[in-house]
């Protein structure tokens, strides 16, 4: 049989869905997904399986207006990815329609998609009547030559098999880059970091999920099969810190137990989470924390 690999970046404004495609196409649960905006740092990879063709999705931070040095490298990471990937695809909300962030996007894709294929995928279409979808896939389409396009709902997983079969038979022939039970190409350590700042994030409903960091400092294998695993969660002021210690502690409790059964259903086996929190005024600064982050640190300058 002929063997396909290849990648596919998934772009698209904040909260386009990209991750819960990611998550779905993959299987498992390899992205955070939450309702608040720009949750995705780092280009996360997760690896599918469609026939003999192994797809390697990047699941890109959402592409936005940057202000602040994170922002910045976020951003280009997110173009990085695209112009890394065998094949683009383009996730626009069908009931936000044609948005500023949109049109910025689409104003980029010309230099990416050269040597490339683009797609189209409007999203959350279960939120919109038929004619609305119609009307936006042709306005999309006057303003760029997309490859193909597909209506999907990310969530429930309508149309999700098509794009996904589509995508497996366009990716160049070749050995697959990845072991076949292969998920993720993240380091254990990262993606453990990523599921406690997920439950930090759905917690906190203040802007501090974007003041904090999470990083994995320690992981020990123990004899009887379980780990045991340290992590540092870094916050920019000692009032950020009270919010999230909470009363007598509750809120990181609640935190670490979410996070602790989330990574032995991940893990298969059981876990031992202590998290420590730390005030660290200027980690937006700091190339370490970037680098723990998956991101370049000089890709945030102005």
């Amino acid at each position: 049989m002929t063997t396909r690999a290849g990648f596919v970046a998934l772009i698209g404004e904040p909260n386009a869905g990209k991750s819960t495609l990611m998550n779905r196409m993959v299987g498992a649960k390899v992205s955070i997904v939450t309702h608040k905006v720009q949750t995705t740092r780092a280009r996360i990879r997760g690896v599918a399986m469609a026939g003999e063709t192994q797809i390697v999705f990047v699941d890109t931070p959402g592409l936005f207006q940057p202000r602040r040095r994170l922002d910045r490298a976020m951003v280009a990471a997110a173009w990085g990815g695209a112009s890394d990937a065998d094949i683009v695809v383009l996730l626009v909300e069908a009931h936000r329609g044609v948005t500023e962030g949109v049109e910025r996007i689409l104003a980029g894709l010309g230099d990416v998609s050269k040597g490339r294929m683009v797609a189209l995928a409007i999203n959350k279409i279960d939120k919109v009547d038929t004619e609305v979808l119609l009307g936006l896939s042709q306005d999309l389409n006057e303003r760029f030559a997309f490859a193909r396009t597909f209506m999907i709902s990310a969530e429930r997983g309508h149309g999700v098999e098509d794009l996904r079969d589509w995508l497996a038979g366009e990716l160049p022939e070749g050995p697959w880059l990845y072991p076949e039970d292969q998920i993720a190409d993240l380091p254990m350590r990262m993606i453990a970091a990523e599921m406690t700042r997920e439950k930090l994030t759905l917690r906190l409903h203040q802007e501090l999920p974007y003041q904090l960091t999470v990083e994995t400092e320690n992981w020990e294998e123990r004899p009887d099969g379980s780990a045991r695993i340290d992590q540092l969660i870094y916050v920019m002021r000692d009032g950020h810190k009270g919010i999230l210690l909470g009363k007598k502690g509750e809120t990181i409790k609640a935190v670490s137990t979410a996070a602790r059964h989330e990574l032995e259903e991940f893990l298969g086996r059981k876990v031992h989470l202590f998290l420590q929190v730390k005030v660290r005024p200027n980690w937006l600064e700091e190339s370490e924390r970037y680098s723990e982050m998956g991101l370049e640190f000089k890709d945030g300058n102005a």
